[in-house]
């Protein structure tokens, strides 16, 4: 990295440090600020978030279990690319997971819940119109991870909390795409239409046609950058 991207650490924190390192870069990559590829020193990352080189080696141990970077020998760690088969692998799971979210929580969301998701559209809806890209991947989450808790199954929780990352960095991809966004705020709001209604089938049909066009939109944001795409 020839210019600096990286805050320091807050070192005031609660959280340990290596923590706060892991979240760091891992964000970095989430958000296109290390892009794929991209080689990742330990020295200038530590200089950048101001810590020691140890945190810097275990956050990158960390990403690599995670998917997000890739370790060659003899040549470092690397920014991992986005294949196809990496995206299909996810998003096939995610279907499923956010159909059957949708459809239990169509039986059992709340009137708070529903209240929710309808703020979220609305915090949604004013991102759009700021252009604000990471206020619009914060309310995008905050929409899903209410129907996943109104779906009252801790279990499916706990497994799309272990894609949750994966996911993260999918989302902030897709929804860079040129009329992604406002389409997503449209499929939210059919979703959300089919809760109020109590209507199981519907509820789950929109969410999945809802990932899978976010996974359609994903591979054609990668095609036109510059973005290498392995099949």
């Amino acid at each position: 990295m020839k210019t600096k991207r990286l805050a320091p650490v807050n070192l005031d924190s609660y959280k340990p440090l290596r923590e706060l390192v892991l979240e760091s870069i891992r964000d970095a990559i989430i958000k296109g600020t290390l892009k794929p590829g991209e080689r990742l020193m330990e020295i200038q990352l530590a200089e950048e978030l101001g810590v020691s080189r140890t945190p810097v080696r275990e956050a990158l141990r960390k990403l690599e279990l995670e998917g997000f970077i890739v370790m060659v020998p003899r040549k470092g760690a690397y920014v991992a690319d986005l294949s196809v088969k990496d995206i299909a692998d996810v998003f096939e799971i995610r279907i499923a997971l956010e159909g059957l979210a949708a459809a239990l929580a169509a039986e059992r969301i709340t009137d708070e819940e529903l209240e929710l998701m309808e703020r979220s559209l609305i915090e949604k809806g004013e991102a759009i119109v700021a252009g604000d890209l990471e206020r619009l991947v914060q309310v995008d989450a905050s929409f899903h991870e209410t129907l996943y808790q109104a779906s009252r199954n801790e279990r499916l929780n706990a497994i799309i909390n272990n894609l949750r990352e994966q996911i993260q960095r999918f989302r902030s991809a897709s929804l860079s795409y040129p009329g992604r966004n406002k389409k997503s705020l449209d499929e939210h709001r059919a979703i959300l239409e089919a809760l109020e209604a109590r209507n199981v089938t519907l509820a789950r049909q929109l969410a999945q046609e809802h990932i899978e066009n976010a996974e359609n939109v994903l591979i054609e944001t990668l095609k036109q950058t510059d973005t290498p795409i392995e099949e």
